[in-house]
């Protein structure tokens, strides 16, 4: 039986009412699914983050396209919907992002407030269930199993007490996946955006998936997909007629990933303190930079910041990553293994500085990164070395 729950009142109704609105408030925001009461797995991406904080904090700016980024040569970190109405997107190059929507207001991002926003959202999340697993400042997976199978409400009415609650004490809007797995709700949240509550059931995934593109399956980059068109399969629905053994003799290990998402099967659990997997900085030039000094130089800053982040979190890595971007866009990434871990800016600096020395022939860049990866405890950072350790000890 299709069961109806109203968003904004609350109330729940064993099929949808006629004419699409809510008995008891009238209210047309309605969600209509037979499963929608027994699933548990929901992802929350707020809306236009970054945009709707700002726009939270000044009224002046609801009905006006705003963009978040800077300088006529950095990208878009965020658009609001009004500027994606002309076609502004995330990681556009502004210059771009400009003359699409030359009216827009331009805000420099504030990542100080958006993290503090972020962890009031957070806090209200975790309010409903400890596990909680972010992605990033404004969305996370939620698993609410447990709380629902004490009794009282379903994870669904649950999850749209919730957006009501990030709404009103928080004052921006979130949407909602709900599904089985944390595959189907990411999928699932992006399905209804502003303000959306999309559900994905069992009885469904595989017909929902079958004419949907490969490139939404968790794990398919640009490189995976090209892969994929090359051998004529564009559609879901292909790698769901492929057995496991093919497509892992085929591609791989990830193989064995498109054997399973491709059928809407994911065992990964929600983990509420899911590691962080790399540090990072990086930076945009003014104008585009080929020399190898000026590229030196700038990557000096990157270093000690990437290193007092490490030693914020107390984490060590055993990689280092160079990113740069070229001036026609194209990214490249270069990186390499340590031989003990490190939160140290000059043992990063170094091995960044060698990375970056073999890519500096005559190429111009618009970016640089650093990052480290492979973490672990800083405990286990930068242990003594024990020739030079020997050699002072001879100079005693």
């Amino acid at each position: 039986m299709t069961e109806t729950l109203c968003r904004t009142c609350l109330a729940d109704f064993p099929a949808m009412p006629d004419g699409g609105r809510c008995r008891q408030c009238g209210s047309p925001r309605l969600v209509e699914h037979a499963e929608l009461h027994d699933l548990t797995i929901a992802h929350i991406d707020c809306d236009a983050f970054y945009a709707s904080v700002e726009k939270r904090d000044n009224p002046e700016l609801a009905d006006k396209p705003v963009i978040i980024g800077g300088g006529q040569r950095g990208v878009v970190a965020a658009a609001c919907y009004v500027a994606r109405l002309y076609g502004v997107r995330s990681a556009m190059p502004m210059f771009k992002a400009r003359r699409a929507c030359p009216d827009a207001v331009v805000i420099r991002p504030n990542m100080a407030k958006y993290r503090r926003v972020g962890e009031e959202i957070r806090g209200l999340m975790r309010e409903l269930t400890p596990l909680v697993q972010p992605l990033s400042i404004d969305e996370a997976f939620l698993n609410l199993t447990e709380p629902v199978s004490t009794g009282g409400p379903s994870a669904a009415m649950r999850l749209a007490s919730l957006v009501l609650r990030i709404e009103e004490r928080v004052g921006v809007s979130a949407s909602i996946g709900l599904s089985y797995n944390k595959f189907l709700a990411k999928i699932a949240s992006d399905l209804d955006k502003p303000r959306g509550f999309a559900v994905i059931g069992r009885t469904e995934a595989l017909d929902f998936l079958s004419e949907r593109p490969v490139g939404i399956l968790w794990g398919v980059g640009k490189s995976l997909a090209g892969k994929l068109r090359r051998d004529g399969i564009t559609k879901i629905g292909q790698l769901q007629h492929i057995e496991e053994r093919e497509l892992m003799a085929r591609y791989g290990a990830i193989g064995q990933r498109l054997y399973q998402f491709s059928r809407g099967e994911d065992t990964r659990s929600v983990e509420p303190n899911s590691p962080t997997k790399s540090i990072s900085a990086e930076t945009t030039f003014a104008s585009d930079i080929g020399a190898l000094c000026p590229l030196v130089d700038r990557i000096v800053p990157l270093c000690d910041t990437v290193a007092r982040r490490l030693q914020n979190k107390d984490l060590a890595g055993r990689g280092v990553m160079v990113k740069l971007k070229q001036s026609d866009f194209r990214l490249l990434t270069r990186a390499r293994k340590l031989t003990d871990p490190t939160q140290q800016a000059d043992i990063i600096f170094d091995v960044a500085k060698a990375l970056l020395t073999a890519e500096a022939d005559g190429r111009t860049f618009r970016l640089i990164g650093v990052g480290v990866g492979d973490l672990t405890d800083a405990s286990e950072a930068d242990p003594p070395d024990l020739f030079a350790l020997a050699e002072r000890l001879g100079d005693e």
